[in-house]
């Protein structure tokens, strides 16, 4: 055991874990920003992470699509002024180092998906179905008697003729006694 603890194979990885334990080394936010680059904050994001997605239910992701470069950082510098002043593909390259995507553009990138969806679930279908003939077939049982249309109807007759079916609500209340047949009405 003294060797697997003094070996620095094991060591290094334990003293990195209690560095990070202990509040020393780098933070959690220290840690996003080595992924993200250079990029921009400029959001919360999607469950307050520093990351980009187009995706239409989310429209602002929490960071800039491009890093800034000298170009991207003099256009931002006049973007504040005034407006009317930006050429048209001044405005388009400033919004391409926002954004990646217009919201046209990925809102209809996936118009295929459905067939996808479908044939997955006419697969879970088709699954389903076969579970259940082969049950039927290999696990299942005949049906007992009981399931016959003739012991039906002799249960029928039995519960009407022993006055356990309820005479005044219930089925016997729609037989008629004296002609031997349903009374006009009955379900």
């Amino acid at each position: 055991l003294r060797k697997l603890v003094l070996s620095s194979s094991v060591r290094t990885p334990l003293i990195s874990c209690v560095r990070n334990c202990s509040g020393e080394g780098p933070s959690w936010a220290e840690r996003q920003m080595a992924t993200i680059g250079k990029r921009e904050v400029v959001g919360f994001g999607l469950n307050g992470n520093p990351s980009y997605v187009d995706m239409p239910e989310f429209p602002m992701p929490a960071i800039r699509w491009k890093e800034p470069t000298a170009e991207i950082m003099a256009l931002r510098e006049k973007e504040k002024g005034d407006w009317s002043k930006l050429s048209i593909q001044e405005k388009k390259d400033l919004y391409r180092a926002s954004f990646r995507q217009t919201l046209s553009e990925f809102a209809h990138t996936d118009v295929g998906c459905w067939k996808f969806t479908v044939g997955g679930v006419c697969f879970i279908i088709s699954i389903g179905l076969c579970i259940f003939m082969l049950e039927k077939e290999f696990i299942y049982g005949e049906l007992p008697e009981s399931f016959t249309p003739e012991s039906q109807r002799k249960q029928l007759k039995y519960m009407i003729d022993s006055g356990n079916a309820s005479p005044i609500t219930g089925v016997a209340s729609m037989w008629d006694f004296e002609n031997e047949r349903w009374k006009e009405g009955a379900k």
